[in-house]
């Protein structure tokens, strides 16, 4: 068998150098960091969508599954920091297969759930007529569950191939492993993994955004658009640059794969950062609602706020409940304003 280092990159043979102590710490530090921030940020986004009625809106709720597929994601973090500090994997081959078919199915769906996004956005900018039927919250419920179930389908040939096996130096790695004809194996699944993976999901989400951007150049001059068109985008400047974020976190993994397929050979270290930058992308999603929507903005502020306010972390704020928070759904609002705590 050969190992394809896909989705979990454990020590071991094509991994970390099994000398490399230091390097094995580094790596679980930059892990646990990516996972706290992920977690944090990720659950931040899931509260306030599902505490704040305004907030589940079709476009909201698209972003709660995206945080959601990230929330999960992030949860296989501590297996990969425990197997990093002890250079190998001591987890057994039932929870390899299962952490490595959950890191999948989150993966696929995030890049679908990021397409779904883009063609909302299409649909609220090129064809507004039609955005009120299509995109109210019952619709992208269905279509969320959709997005889960394309990529359940899709993450099965990871699932059926996952497992242990030990290495040169008895250690033992968690990895997709490739049945004879390996080389032929090895080919296919990482064309498959690149092409519904990324590549299709990339390319339907750039036409979407090459359309939409005919479309806003069509009709800039006419009158009444103006207004309508402020508003629309700076929820697609929100989603491209979630977008845009997610390929550049992506692109190199994938493109790590290919050349270490198709040229026979890879740096451990280049593959190893590659992985680590696509697990980040999971952390990176709440900082952009912050910076970039408004609501998200206040609704962080606040929840931090109260965070803050209440003694030992629980009970009640003493200078009285919050008021309660009145969000315009995806509208975002022009200014900047910092918001302090009471």
């Amino acid at each position: 068998c050969v190992p394809l280092e896909l989705l979990v990159s454990t020590p071991g043979e094509g991994s970390v150098e099994a000398g490399s102590v230091g390097g094995a710490v580094l790596i679980a530090l930059v892990y646990s960091l990516v996972c706290l921030v992920g977690l944090g940020g990720n659950s931040m986004v899931i509260f306030v969508i599902l505490r704040h009625a305004r907030m589940r809106t079709a476009t909201n709720l698209y972003i709660l599954n995206l945080a959601v597929a990230d929330e999960l994601l992030l949860l296989s973090v501590p297996f990969l920091v425990t197997a990093a500090l002890l250079r190998h994997w001591p987890f057994g081959a039932a929870l390899c297969r299962l952490l490595l078919s959950l890191d999948a199915l989150n993966m696929f769906t995030s890049v679908y759930g990021l397409t779904v996004l883009s063609v909302d956005r299409y649909v609220a900018v090129v064809h507004p007529l039609r955005a009120a039927r299509l995109r109210r919250p019952r619709v992208a419920k269905l279509v969320s569950l959709a997005v889960w179930a394309l990529a359940l389908l899709v993450m099965l040939p990871i699932a059926v191939l996952a497992r242990t096996a030990a290495n040169r130096d008895g250690t033992v790695a968690c990895n997709v492993l490739m049945p004879e004809p390996a080389r032929s194996w090895l080919v296919g699944f990482a064309l498959y993994t690149c092409l519904l993976g990324f590549v299709l999901p990339v390319g339907a989400i750039g036409l979407c955004y090459a359309l939409i951007l005919a479309k806003l150049r069509g009709v800039a001059l006419r009158a009444g658009w103006q207004q309508r068109r402020r508003s629309e985008r700076k929820i697609t400047v929100m989603v491209v640059s979630v977008v845009s974020v997610f390929v550049l976190c992506w692109m190199p993994f994938y493109v790590v794969q290919l050349v270490s397929v198709f040229a026979g050979r890879g740096d451990a270290t280049v593959s190893q950062l590659a992985v680590i930058l696509g697990y980040a992308n999971s952390c990176a999603n709440p900082i952009l609602y912050g910076f970039l929507s408004e609501p998200f903005k206040r609704s962080f502020q606040r929840l931090l706020c109260a965070a803050a306010s209440r003694p030992g972390g629980s009970g009640d704020d003493p200078a009285g409940p919050p008021a309660r928070l009145e969000l315009p759904g995806d509208v975002f609002q022009a200014s900047r304003i910092v918001f302090m705590c009471n």
